[in-house]
């Protein structure tokens, strides 16, 4: 009786030693897990060293304010679809077409939109022309040449492209010639392309055009706005579907009540998190404010609706 007391004694005693090695092992596994560094994609604007100095608070605070080491990957828009499917990337920071490509394609979950500017969180694209050019209607670029921005951009493409076909003009026939220019800077580029003549009518978003008056780089009196678009939801943060709904959450709650004078240290240098990063603040997004821009993704044939 007492070999058999003793055995049975001896049975518990492992059991209670393997639960706590299991739980040993399970803290282990979650403090690991807490301190694998997030990656959150980031659309280069501009240039790589502009969009790291603009992008580099924000992931910072993110970090001190998860308590999860943040890590900030740049890369172009044509680059994020691979990101996704090859789950490099946890967060995006990317323009609203590739945020519905990736919705859509991968089952992003849009959590924020940059409010910016005179339209808050939405935005608007443009059709320029130069003052005095004789260029007041879409009409009137019939056989005249165009100026774009990049082909993936919502202001700078998208929404232009789309309101000449709504207005009837084929851009493919009803343009001498159109073009894109290449390298960094592409929105400047389209403007000073209109303002020194190279190119009769340009595609320019509204944002960049009021930074620019901003600046005073160039003046109300140079310019005609031929058309402009309706306001379209701007930038947009997501999670892909990996990241655990915690986290998603806590981002975004990190995100919507973000304040206009929060600062974070980067690098030795104290810096305004949504000043540096050119927003005003963030809103929570409303998937149906992004069917206007669906719709026209449709009409262009643009990814992620393109049928050849």
């Amino acid at each position: 009786m007492k070999h058999r007391f003793a055995a049975i004694l001896l049975s518990f005693l492992i059991i209670g030693l393997l639960a706590a090695c299991n739980d040993e092992q399970s803290d282990t596994s979650t403090r690991a897990a807490d301190q694998k560094p997030v990656k959150i994609g980031f659309m280069i604007c501009d240039n790589i060293e502009a969009s790291r100095a603009r992008f580099a608070p924000f992931t910072a605070y993110l970090s001190e304010k998860t308590g999860r080491p943040f890590q900030m990957i740049l890369a172009n828009t044509f680059e994020f679809e691979d990101l996704a499917r090859e789950k490099k990337v946890d967060f995006v920071h990317v323009n609203s077409i590739i945020a519905i490509v990736l919705q859509k394609n991968f089952g992003l979950d849009m959590l924020a939109v940059d409010a910016r500017g005179r339209n808050g969180h939405m935005s608007t694209g443009t059709i320029i022309s130069r003052r005095g050019s004789g260029i007041k209607t879409i009409d009137d670029m019939k056989g005249k040449s165009m100026i774009f921005g990049p082909a993936l951009a919502p202001f700078g493409y998208m929404a232009q492209y789309s309101m000449m076909l709504e207005h009837g003009f084929d851009p493919e026939t009803d343009l001498s010639f159109y073009a894109i220019p290449p390298g960094a800077g592409k929105h400047e580029k389209v403007v000073y392309g209109v303002y020194f003549g190279k190119y009769d009518v340009g595609a320019a978003p509204r944002i960049d055009l009021d930074l620019m008056l901003h600046e005073h780089k160039i003046s109300e009196r140079d310019f005609n706005i031929v058309a402009e678009s309706v306001p379209m939801p701007y930038c947009t943060v997501g999670a892909l579907p990996h990241v655990p709904e915690k986290l998603r959450r806590q981002v975004q709650d990190i995100m919507l009540n973000l304040k206009k004078d929060e600062t974070v240290l980067v690098d030795g240098e104290v810096l305004n998190v949504l000043k540096r990063m050119l927003n005003d603040g963030f809103s929570k997004v409303v998937d149906s404010e992004y069917d206007i821009i669906r719709k026209k993704l449709k009409l262009c044939n643009m990814a992620p609706y393109r049928k050849n």
